[in-house]
């Protein structure tokens, strides 16, 4: 991943409503969640909701797809992966220690556990 990318996913996640936004449509799955449902769980005006998903949109960490009427969001996960590679990529600089609380919390994760990483 290129530090510019880098720097647009971070930066699109530095928002509190965003930031909730993104973990929501994570745990979501694939399936992904309508826009409504979205404003409706975050108590956040529709106009609110669009501009931050336009903008998590743009930094590449989410997609979005029509079904009827509705728009339905979901997570990058490959994107979301590249970014948290990148974080992690000389995490230990030769100190694995440095990481370990991180590595061990990778392996009690729910996706792991279930061989979707």
């Amino acid at each position: 991943m290129e530090l510019k990318h880098a720097v647009a996913a971070l930066s699109a996640l530095a928002h509190p409503g965003r930031l909730t936004t993104f973990r929501m449509l994570v745990q979501a799955g694939r399936e992904g969640i309508a826009a409504g449902e979205i404003a409706r769980e975050q108590g956040v005006p529709p106009n609110t909701l669009s501009a931050n998903l336009n903008i998590l949109s743009h930094a590449n960490l989410i997609e979005s797809r029509r079904e009827g009427r509705s728009i339905i969001y979901s997570a990058r996960y490959e994107s979301m992966a590249d970014v948290l590679e990148y974080l992690m990529e000389d995490c230990c600089g030769g100190n694995p220690e440095i990481c370990a609380r991180l590595a061990d919390m990778v392996m009690r994760t729910h996706c792991v556990e279930e061989g979707h990483a």
